[in-house]
């Protein structure tokens, strides 16, 4: 299976005023991805908000953006996560997927009744996959949001060669170690995509090709610059910008969290609304200072723009 290379924006999903999602939005919201040199799009994660949707709703949204990337030449990749606590759900949603045209699926460790080994997660994965045999499946390994942080090198073993379609991890955890070792698993034959932003430099010193990432949406020239950097052996470069990513990334803690990243959208041009509870949305008042706070970052260049 191919691996993805690149800038992986994980998309916000619009939603209008008073809290339903807003299809409307994404066919501009993925133009200005392509603009911004943006490789793929990983849809209904955490920022996407999908464990806080419906199930018809996570299939309108993959929906959405499926049907941009049908309409383009040279498509982004589209990865849809799925998972969740209900494995029957997660078939359902995988076979949606599989329908509609994504690139691959994604699949969340259950974060109520946790597996109690790394066995009963790897079946649970493998219940999931299964049923689209034909369609790449990464597991969304984040512990600090699901509970569960198993050693993902011991799910790997447990999936190899029992899997034919498992296509590798996005790793949101700090474990280099594990995320070194799963990167030399098999001889390098599963994909490992990144996830913290803010640490992307030290995964690229270990062999990270590919991320995910949420400031990506908003900052992907500054992660451009830094990947470029690092490229052409600047490391002083590329820690500069990198420490610009852990200022930007700081006003996230400083205006409530996750939720910030819509007012980052609003802030670059792309309306996204609010967040659906429990996560705050951010006020109007609360904005006003968070834009003076953007702009005293000194980092215009760096943000993405549309034409």
């Amino acid at each position: 299976m191919e691996k993805i290379k690149g800038l992986v924006a994980a998309p916000f999903t619009p939603m209008t005023t008073d809290g339903a999602i807003n299809l409307n939005i994404i066919p501009s919201y993925y133009q200005f991805l392509k603009q911004n040199g943006v490789a793929g799009a990983f849809i209904n994660g955490s920022t996407g908000e999908g464990v806080s949707q419906t199930m018809q709703e996570r299939k309108q949204v993959t929906e959405a953006w499926a049907n941009e990337i049908k309409q383009d030449a040279s498509p982004m990749k589209l990865i849809n996560l799925v998972g969740g606590t209900s494995y029957q759900e997660c078939i359902e949603l995988a076979k949606h997927s599989q329908s509609v045209g994504v690139d691959a699926i994604a699949i969340l460790a259950p974060f109520y009744f946790k597996p109690p080994s790394v066995k009963e997660l790897a079946e649970f994965v493998k219940m999931i996959g299964q049923a689209v045999p034909e369609l790449p499946v990464y597991f969304y390994h984040i512990p600090v949001l699901t509970g569960v942080g198993f050693a993902m090198i011991d799910l790997m073993k447990e999936l190899h060669g029992q899997m034919p379609n498992f296509a590798g991890i996005k790793y949101t955890h700090e474990d280099f170690m594990d995320y070194l070792s799963c990167l030399h698993f098999a001889d390098g034959q599963y994909d490992m995509l990144w996830g913290r932003d803010e640490n992307m430099l030290s995964a690229l010193v270990l062999g990270a090709e590919g991320s995910v990432g949420s400031t990506f949406n908003y900052a992907a020239p500054l992660y451009h610059q830094l990947m470029a950097a690092y490229e052409k052996g600047e490391i002083k470069e590329a820690r500069l910008l990198q420490q610009q990513s852990i200022d930007m990334i700081r006003l996230l803690g400083k205006y409530g969290g996750i939720g910030t990243g819509k007012a980052f959208m609003r802030y670059v041009g792309i309306e996204c609304g609010g967040f659906r509870l429990p996560v705050k949305a951010m006020a109007e008042e609360a904005y006003q200072q968070f834009v003076q706070d953007v702009k005293a970052l000194e980092m215009e260049a760096l943000f993405s723009k549309g034409e």
